[in-house]
């Protein structure tokens, strides 16, 4: 056990819970028992709280662990995730302002909120709002795989039995639940400070003193491109490369499309932006967003290093964790290690109030207590918000780790389904409700079945849920199963609009989703839906 690393991360540790509690007086409202207070901080954040709390949403622990885990294990490919977080700012530019715009002027709280009201369907919203919490709860998991892997290398947790082996986990779960419960969506918004700043200066210190350390990026690269042309014995192929072959440029690209469409449309990124005091805040947090993008690519160059540092782990995710543990001195490896962990903490808390949002508005409330108060849907949230927290823990002490990481990859599949009822929504009344509900079905048996059908040297399902073959070539099943998704919804909107199917009430209309706050007749945000 490393005692100086240790005491340094429980001392982050413990200054991140005392504001995960304080938070809850933190820019409070008199009336703080509703769900506009605890699950979107009062819709009052400015842009930069914004700009931290979608950063510390969207960097998450396992992106810190496991894009250079991903370089790691197979060299240049685990790049992807650099474009596709460039590439998602300009798309998000065109929707995620008109959401706020009418989320805003009526009040809703969730996507699915939105849908039911655009296209007057609960059966809509309710595959919606099912698809955004089960995308969600393998994502909150992988947020304790990333605590367990820094807990794993400090030394901490033992002995015979797993109670006393996951010890310090449940801890950490405890606390995270705790101030979640209490101060809902403003404890991560606060705590997100704490964690962007150290992630930033772990990174830039890494980049530079652990090169310096072992001879500098020449050296790494060099040390690194040998390693991946070593045979991988499952395969009998090369590990990895530099740079991506001809053959896997088709599966590099699609890979990147499928998941920037992907990012924002996952629950805990609409609650984020829903958190927001003005239409302009989001416009120019999505211009000063890809600031982390350099971040990642300066983060997924620590695989390379990792290689180079001669690293051996049996699990890619504890190679981060290692080389950190190896290469800097004990006081700096547990500020590295508080980033992770709370890196973890406050996505984690995110996500968790974003799935009880949906399961309060758009399952309790639309189908079990139409007449709920919101003193009643609040409470139902906070309590929501601990079960999801428990599967999440049953799910990462129960299941096998690699297996856990092949269902979250599931995740952008499932959340690319309901692209044609959001973002589609959004700028058009065409499509049929029902249409749309039949596309979302197709797309999504197609993409689970797909992952489950494809196979990977270790893992016969499963195994590989990225790519499958597409025209010669792989491609990203999440974005073949969105284009069958989009055909499917587009084929039965033209029968049904031939046969005068009847179709749901629009209660949204052109100007609210232009509008920002303060223009007339807004809506507070207070609002049933």
């Amino acid at each position: 056990m490393n005692g100086v690393a240790l005491a340094v991360f429980v001392f982050f540790f413990l200054v991140v819970t005392v504001m995960g509690f304080v938070a809850s007086r933190w820019r409070a409202a008199e009336n703080a028992d509703s769900l506009d207070e605890w699950g979107l901080g009062g819709r009052s954040f400015g842009t930069w709280v914004t700009w931290f709390l979608l950063g510390g949403d969207l960097y998450t622990a396992y992106t810190f662990v496991a894009v250079p885990a991903a370089v790691y294990a197979g060299g240049a490919a685990g790049f992807f995730a650099v474009p596709y977080t460039i590439l998602c700012y300009p798309l998000v530019f065109t929707f995620l302002p008109r959401l706020w715009s009418v989320a805003h002027r009526h009040g809703y709280v969730t996507s699915s909120d939105f849908v039911r009201g655009r296209f007057g369907s609960k059966g809509l919203s309710l595959a919606l709002a099912l698809t955004g919490i089960l995308a969600t709860m393998p994502y909150i998991a992988l947020q304790l795989v990333g605590i367990q892997a820094v807990l794993d290398v400090l030394g901490v947790g033992g002995g015979s039995n797993w109670f006393m082996k996951d010890l310090p986990l449940l801890i950490a779960f405890g606390v995270l639940a705790a101030y979640t419960y209490s101060s809902g969506l403003r404890a991560p918004a606060l705590i997100a400070f704490v964690k962007d700043a150290l992630i930033y200066i772990v990174i830039a210190v890494a980049i530079v003193y652990i090169p310096l350390r072992l001879g500098g990026f020449e050296h790494i690269f060099a040390k690194s491109a040998e390693a991946f042309a070593a045979t991988n014995p499952a395969t009998g192929a090369p590990r990895g490369s530099l740079v991506p072959g001809a053959d896997a440029q088709w599966a590099y690209a699609t890979l990147a499309l499928g998941s920037a469409m992907a990012l924002f449309l996952y629950p805990h990124s609409v609650t984020a932006v829903l958190s927001s005091s003005s239409r302009n805040v989001i416009r120019r947090n999505t211009t000063i967003l890809p600031l982390y993008s350099l971040m990642l690519g300066l983060l997924a160059m620590l695989g390379f290093m990792a290689i180079a540092a001669g690293v051996k782990v049996k699990n890619g995710q504890l190679a981060i964790p290692q080389l950190f543990s190896d290469m800097f001195p004990d006081w700096f490896t547990g500020v590295a290690f508080a980033a992770i962990g709370i890196g973890a903490l406050v996505p984690a808390a995110i996500m968790s109030i974003a799935a009880a949002n949906l399961f309060t508005r758009n399952i309790y409330k639309d189908f079990l207590r139409p007449d709920a108060s919101p003193e009643h849907e609040a409470k139902v949230s906070k309590l929501a918000s601990l079960l999801v927290k428990v599967g999440a823990l049953v799910f990462v002490l129960t299941m096998d780790k690699t297996v856990a990481i092949n269902f979250q990859l599931l995740g952008g599949i499932w959340i690319l389904q309901t692209v044609p009822a959001l973002v589609g929504g959004l700028f058009t009344r065409w499509f049929h409700r029902w249409a749309l509900l039949a596309g979302w079905a197709a797309g999504m048996v197609y993409g689970t079945w797909r992952a489950y059908d494809t196979p990977s040297a270790t893992q016969d399902h499963f195994g590989n849920t990225n790519l499958i073959p597409l025209i010669g070539e792989k491609g990203y099943i999440g974005l073949t199963a969105f284009v069958l998704n989009v055909a499917v919804a587009v084929v039965l909107t033209l029968v049904l609009k031939a046969v005068k199917a009847p179709d749901g009430v629009d209660e949204t209309k052109a100007t609210d989703y232009t509008a920002d706050v303060g223009d007339p007749g807004v809506a507070s945000g207070s609002g049933g839906h």
